[in-house]
């Protein structure tokens, strides 16, 4: 039986998380406002099954499909908050699980580092895909289990905090989220993200 690890829906996109999708995605690419969904089940090559019943159920658009041997990952957006809705169920009815059946997601790394040194982020802005951070700001850095929940955790720090996405990993064995900002965005939009964590609701993921 598939493990859903990752479960979330997003409401709104936020527009500097959807342009940061943009330059990650090797799918078809989300614009900000638009409704997305991203789940990630165990074992990854089950993905590609999922991919197929979500597109034929309703009106939906794939930005990711990311198929590793342990995990899988999909993106799917839309418009209508409707469609993406009901590709999700249709997901769950497939796997013959419900939402409440994901893994519940832990922060496991929550660091503010401030007024950053021009090399620091020099290092940082080599190796981000979204917007760039500027010496004398403050950096945010999140690490959090299951992966895909780091997407909703930037989104909604984006909702709360005039804060520059700098890097979101949604897939793998953790996910992480960069923020760059001013040290007073960074504490209203760290919160936000932290909060955005918690409030999902799932299983304790299995002892190994």
């Amino acid at each position: 039986m598939a493990e859903l690890r990752t479960y979330v829906f997003l409401d709104s996109l936020q527009p500097q998380f959807a342009s940061f999708l943009a330059t990650v995605s090797q799918g078809f690419l989300p614009v900000a406002g638009q409704a997305s969904l991203f789940i990630e089940i165990a074992p990854g090559m089950d993905i590609n099954r999922m991919t197929d019943i979500a597109l034929k159920a309703t009106n939906v658009t794939p930005g990711m499909q990311i198929v590793e041997r342990t995990f899988g990952m999909l993106e799917l957006h839309s418009d209508s908050q409707a469609d993406v809705r009901a590709a999700g169920q249709a997901i769950l009815d497939e796997l013959g699980l419900k939402e409440e059946d994901r893994i519940k997601p832990a922060v496991t790394t929550s660091q503010v580092i401030r007024h950053l040194s021009d090399y620091h982020t020099q290092l940082l802005n080599r190796m981000r895909h979204g917007n760039m951070i500027l010496p004398g700001q403050t950096l945010y850095v999140m690490e959090c289990a299951p992966a895909g929940y780091a997407s909703i955790a930037a989104n909604e720090a984006e909702k709360a905090a005039e804060i520059n996405v700098l890097e979101v990993r949604a897939v793998g064995a953790f996910g992480r989220v960069y923020l760059g900002g001013e040290e007073r965005d960074i504490q209203v939009g760290y919160e936000a993200a932290e909060a955005a964590i918690n409030s999902v609701t799932g299983q304790m993921p299995k002892k190994k």
